[in-house]
């Protein structure tokens, strides 16, 4: 563990390395961001971050972190459980709530639980309210390197009380070390997607990929030629067994297959700047508002468990 910083309030933030099978990956207690990922014998991250913590409450406030405890969008800032409506923050264009609010998951510092060589265990306790969410609830966030290699993240969402409990993690991927997405290739195991408004909230509409710039289940460029990506894509009706979704390649020859429990993956392709894109395993955005989305639901006896693997080959 060593020091990385001070947040802008005073808070104290630290590093921590986990390192086994050629694999290595720097975790941040602030917002447990992925601030560094690296295979032996590549020079580069092969996820977008900073040695500045300034950066990380600024441009780059989303990239690495575990967001939530809602990511992406809520239509209106607002959802109802069990009769009850909760207002949240309006914290996108004044209107919506993105990503838990300005007081979300990827703002806050994260105790650590367990750190050994190959993995490690942070918290985090939310209170009931907290950004307007009900209930009490507390958070595992659990990396572990296993054989591949591959980094592993498994978040466990316990509540004293119902509530909402969709959580990602918001890293940018570049698997070529250099300022543009040319030359990767993205593949993704999904027949259909959801289409967004002028907003960047979806619509309700579950759409076919068919004839849509939104096939990628044949490896696909990624060039700034190709329709603007800020999607999420079906890849089932429910969380599920971890499964393999998503195939990622650069020109260098390495590749990340993403594997997930999760009911969709949001892809967001970080235009105008196109350098790298982001990976976002989670449930259906706005499914508290969605009739016919898989739920988000947490309750107190059924704690929800999100896991997410990337694998690498080179």
């Amino acid at each position: 563990m060593t020091p990385f910083g001070i947040t802008s309030d005073g808070r104290d933030v630290h590093a921590l390395t986990l390192s086994a099978h050629g694999l290595s990956a720097t975790v941040l207690t602030f917002g447990a961001i992925l601030q560094d990922l690296r295979l032996d014998g590549v020079a580069y991250s092969l996820t977008v971050g900073s040695d500045q913590l300034s950066d990380y409450e600024g441009a780059l406030k989303y990239h690495g972190a575990i967001v939530g405890p809602v990511a992406n969008r809520i239509s209106n800032a607002t959802a109802t459980i069990d009769e009850t409506t909760h207002h949240f923050d309006t914290n996108f264009i004044d209107k919506h709530t993105l990503h838990g609010g300005t007081t979300g998951t990827q703002t806050r510092i994260w105790q650590i639980a367990h750190h050994h060589p190959n993995r490690l265990d942070l918290t985090l306790d939310l209170a009931d309210g907290d950004g307007g969410f009900p209930g009490k609830r507390h958070i595992t966030a659990r990396f572990d390197i296993v054989a591949g290699p591959a980094l592993r993240l498994s978040i466990t969402i316990k509540t004293a009380a119902p509530s909402f409990a969709n959580l990602t993690n918001h890293s940018y991927w570049n698997l070529d070390g250099t300022d543009h997405m040319r030359n990767h290739h993205l593949r993704i195991d999904a027949a259909t997607y959801l289409p967004i408004d002028d907003e960047s909230v979806v619509t309700g509409e579950i759409t076919s990929i068919s004839d849509t710039p939104f096939d990628f289940t044949a490896p696909t460029p990624l060039t700034l030629g190709h329709a603007a990506l800020d999607n999420t894509f079906c890849l089932s009706d429910q969380r599920r067994a971890l499964t393999k979704v998503l195939e990622l390649k650069g020109a260098t020859g390495i590749a990340m297959s993403v594997a997930t429990t999760e009911a969709g993956i949001h892809i967001f392709d970080n235009r105008p700047t196109y350098a790298s894109i982001a990976i976002e395993a989670q449930g259906w955005p706005d499914a508290p508002n969605r009739h016919g989305f898989p739920s988000i639901k947490v309750t107190p006896n059924r704690p929800v468990i999100q896991v997410t693997e990337w694998r690498f080959t080179r």
